[in-house]
């Protein structure tokens, strides 16, 4: 198995509804055969002008909202009129059209996801709330995502990923972290996505959620053996953590001045060599390495601030 492999994205609106069934109170009207389409793009489209004819820079990629404004415009033309101008906007194939506000769904639409295999939603929520909720949601089923091998942790706040070659103790580790009451995000194997704020999200793949397996003991549920906080659902990865044999340290920088980096989903993620070897306690050098992280996130970095104090005493040497 690859160390990682780089999910392609494809939302239909099966996915959508699953997605977003509960936040945006969503039920299927008409159309329930059209789940299957593709949503190419994640913002939403209120197609106002297009109901008036016009067509120039319609979005028929987009979840299509009928909003107060739309159903009113719809309401004021008449039968035949009302149904020409939604027929002419099922025929550009839309992925799914959503009724907001509960309004009322009219025979024509009704008629028209039906015959043109549309899904046809609709949600109590106003126009706005369920475009700002949709959009967040469509952002994040489009987010860039990938698969790594590695178990990652949860330690004071810190995600921290642990990689390296099989067998090297990557499990082994986790799990001492966790008795020190640590958490587990994910053993083995750790699914990443970019989230809207640019973060990168790690998440257990889902049929191995919660499970570890440790050699020679096999596998194990861990909210069974150390409680239900001891998991986490996702979490942002702040740092990679390598677990080699020290023959295999490719930086030879051993004050910490050089940082290296570990690209991630085009997301530059601080990371770090620790060798492995016979009773050397790795579990307590990765839980530092950690609040070493978090030191730095807050301004604070131990190399840098030694390497001042000995530059300033040299000078003062030189001086006097």
């Amino acid at each position: 198995m690859s160390e990682s492999t780089r999910e392609k994205i494809v939302v239909t609106v099966d996915d959508f509804l699953k997605a977003g069934r509960e936040r945006l109170e969503l039920e299927v009207v008409a159309g329930s055969a059209g789940t299957t389409r593709r949503i190419d793009e994640a913002a939403m489209n209120r197609p106002g002008l297009a109901l008036t004819g016009f067509y120039q820079y319609f979005a028929p990629r987009r979840v299509q909202i009928l909003g107060h404004a739309e159903m009113a415009y719809l309401a004021a033309l008449s039968a035949a009129e009302r149904s020409g101008r939604l027929e002419e906007l099922f025929k550009h194939h839309v992925p799914c059209v959503v009724v907001t506000r509960r309004h009322r769904v009219l025979p024509e639409l009704l008629k028209l996801a039906e015959e043109y295999r549309t899904c046809l939603l609709r949600t109590p929520l106003i126009t706005k709330n369920f475009i700002n909720g949709a959009t967040l949601i469509m952002e994040n089923l489009v987010a860039p995502r990938m698969v790594m091998q590695g178990t990652m942790v949860e330690i004071l706040g810190v995600g921290v990923l642990l990689v390296g070659k099989a067998g090297v103790g990557k499990s082994e580790t986790a799990l001492a972290l966790i008795k020190k009451g640590h958490c587990l995000v994910s053993d083995d194997v750790t699914a990443f996505r970019v989230d809207n704020s640019g973060a990168v999200i790690g998440a257990p793949v889902g049929v191995t959620r919660y499970h570890m397996e440790i050699r020679g003991l096999g596998i194990i549920h861990v909210p069974s053996l150390f409680g239900v906080a001891s998991v986490r659902n996702a979490k942002k990865l702040d740092l990679v953590i390598n677990l080699c044999s020290p023959d295999m340290i490719t930086s030879e920088d051993r004050s910490g001045q050089t940082p290296q980096k570990r690209n991630i989903l085009g997301v530059e993620i601080p990371s770090i060599e620790v060798p492995v070897a016979p009773g050397r306690d790795v579990s307590n050098i990765v839980e530092v390495a950690a609040l070493d992280q978090m030191l730095k996130r807050l301004g604070h970095d131990a190399a840098k601030e030694l390497d001042e104090k000995l530059i300033s005493v040299l000078s003062a040497d030189k001086e006097g």
